[in-house]
């Protein structure tokens, strides 16, 4: 039986939902920061080349940290509530998957 989750209790919960909010918040700031930074490296090389290359370039810089940023802070939220060791893993393993008896692998 699985153990009982500590994001099932509701302040636990909306503290650590608060923590990541808040981290993706401070996310959304570096990702503004780096976009404008990038627009910017590349305005200086380049010149105006087309605002569909720097609309582009913006999306595509957003997106990826954005998504990565989320995924992550999602991986520490479970990790850090103590979400992970609740979940009940267990595989079975190659004796019990096969019904090997001994280390030779043959069947009693």
């Amino acid at each position: 039986m699985a153990r009982k989750s500590p994001l099932d209790d509701p302040e636990n919960a909306a503290h650590a939902w608060a923590r990541y909010r808040r981290i993706m918040k401070l996310l959304l700031g570096v990702t503004a920061g780096t976009v404008l930074l990038a627009v910017a490296i590349l305005f200086a090389f380049n010149g105006m080349i087309s605002v569909h290359f720097y609309i582009a370039v913006a999306l595509g810089i957003s997106f990826t940290m954005l998504l990565g940023g989320g995924l992550m802070g999602l991986v520490f939220l479970s990790n850090g509530t103590g979400h992970d060791e609740s979940v009940d893993n267990r595989l079975p393993g190659p004796d019990e998957l096969w019904g090997r008896k001994d280390s030779r692998g043959d069947q009693e």
